[in-house]
């Protein structure tokens, strides 16, 4: 949500502000939709305080003997009394539609967000590692993964597509990342573990910007509660309508959920293997801060999240999203790229953003400065520390080996329980004693 009262100072760097996010000029729109409302909720005020003073005015009319004054008065306040609805209609409706045309607009950037119209204006701030060389050709984990455990097909049978069912050795990995990414973000980065609902209100999706624009990518329950789409949404929404002491800033949250996506508007991208599936696992990070702390939690966050991809060993890079890849309610944005060795590419991992007080506003999410009389707005931070499936794939396609088994990740070992290869599931018995044998020697070799 936008401040308008910035928009009646700064028209020019608003709609500079929206030209970098490749959209029209609004704030002369804006501006006379405030002017009408103003000028309703003007008359509205006037003629309730008339109304107020014209019945005391009766009285005194009437103790005075004055019939005539008494009648026109008593004309004037009936006249008023049809008036006055009239313009509570009109104020309500002017200001519903000034607040849904601000709630429709994006965030304004950062001034240090390059410009462009989209992901090929990104800007790479860092990189991490070295992709591993492989005297073979890498293959796909939607290839190999099912011989370890990836059912599609079971999933799809279920539920249809985009949806997979993890079965024995795949499942405790994927079981095993989720645990390791939590471990790390709350016993060494500070971040308070929270157990959220994983169905909201309309308020909530409001609150971090996902509704009204964006519900086709949502899914809906037949009582009118949403599946959340990220942790994001039940965490930063802890904060809804409250004034938190300025004391117990920063406040760093993070959960381990399910999320549920419709993909809406993903027809045709990752149709195969585990990227991109209607239902996930992420662990997520949310930071709520003072508006001079949120530059410093923005790297602070972006930190915690690489700290994971180290920890396993898997090359990465850091972007910095143009304008026009930016999404609705970032003022800027980090994404965290995974080297997928079947792509050759890199593939995001981690999106971590800082939405200034944007979702403070549109939640009423507010702290009061110490010293200070009145409050401010907080600012908002959240990214994924990090998506658990897409980082189960990059170690399965990074940790790939010829035979079709994968190397756990030494890190990961406190969580498997002593497996440390994941074995293919069709090789005969006889043959895997065989390879099991060979295998060792050469982790020994």
């Amino acid at each position: 949500m936008h401040d308008i009262r910035f928009i009646r100072e700064n028209p020019e760097a608003f709609d500079a502000g929206l030209a970098r996010r490749g959209a029209a000029p609004l704030s002369a729109e804006i501006l006379a939709l405030d002017a009408a409302r103003r000028a309703v909720a003007t008359e509205l005020q006037q003629g309730q305080a008339r109304r107020n003073e014209a019945s005391k005015a009766i009285g005194q009319a009437m103790a005075a003997k004055d019939s005539a004054a008494a009648d026109a008065i008593k004309a004037e306040v009936a006249a008023l009394k049809s008036r006055l609805p009239e313009l509570e209609a009109q104020d309500r409706a002017l200001g519903e539609a000034l607040d849904a045309m601000l709630a429709a607009i994006p965030n304004m950037p950062a001034d240090d967000v390059p410009e462009g119209a989209d992901e090929t204006a990104n800007v790479e701030v860092g990189r991490w590692g070295e992709p591993r060389r492989f005297a073979y050709k890498p293959q796909d984990h939607a290839d190999f993964g099912p011989a370890l455990g990836m059912d599609f097909e079971g999933g799809a049978a279920l539920s249809g597509a985009r949806f997979t069912a993890l079965r024995g050795q795949m499942a405790k990995l994927h079981r095993a990342i989720a645990q390791f990414m939590l471990d790390r973000q709350t016993g060494d980065n500070g971040y308070e573990e929270v157990n959220p609902p994983l169905l909201v209100r309309d308020e909530a999706l409001f609150g971090t910007g996902q509704l009204p624009k964006f519900a086709e990518d949502l899914f809906r329950t037949s009582d009118g509660r949403w599946l959340i789409p990220t942790a994001e949404v039940s965490l930063t929404n802890l904060v809804a309508g409250q004034i938190v002491p300025a004391d117990s800033l920063p406040m760093r949250l993070t959960a381990l959920t399910p999320c549920f996506r419709s993909e809406a508007g993903s027809a045709g991208r990752d149709t195969r293997g585990f990227i991109r599936q209607h239902q996930f696992e992420k662990v997520e990070l949310v930071a709520i801060c003072a508006p001079d702390g949120s530059e410093a939690e923005h790297e602070r966050m972006c930190a915690a999240a690489e700290g994971i991809l180290q920890a396993l060993g898997l090359p990465y890079r850091k972007m910095l999203l143009c304008t026009g890849d930016m999404g609705f309610g970032a003022r800027k944005t980090f994404d965290l790229e995974v080297w997928l060795p079947s792509q050759q590419t890199w593939r995001e991992i981690s999106s971590v953003s800082n939405c200034g007080d944007f979702q403070a506003r549109r939640m009423n999410a507010r702290y009061k400065p110490e010293g200070e009389k009145t409050t401010r707005f907080l600012h908002t931070l959240n990214g994924s520390g990090l998506a658990v499936g897409r980082t189960l794939v990059a170690v399965l396609e990074n940790y790939q080996q010829e035979d079709g088994s994968v190397i756990v990740p030494e890190a990961l070992g406190p969580y498997m329980g002593g497996l440390m290869r994941l074995v293919p599931n069709w090789l005969p018995a006889g043959v895997m004693r065989g390879w099991q044998a060979r295998s060792d020697a050469l982790d020994g070799a």
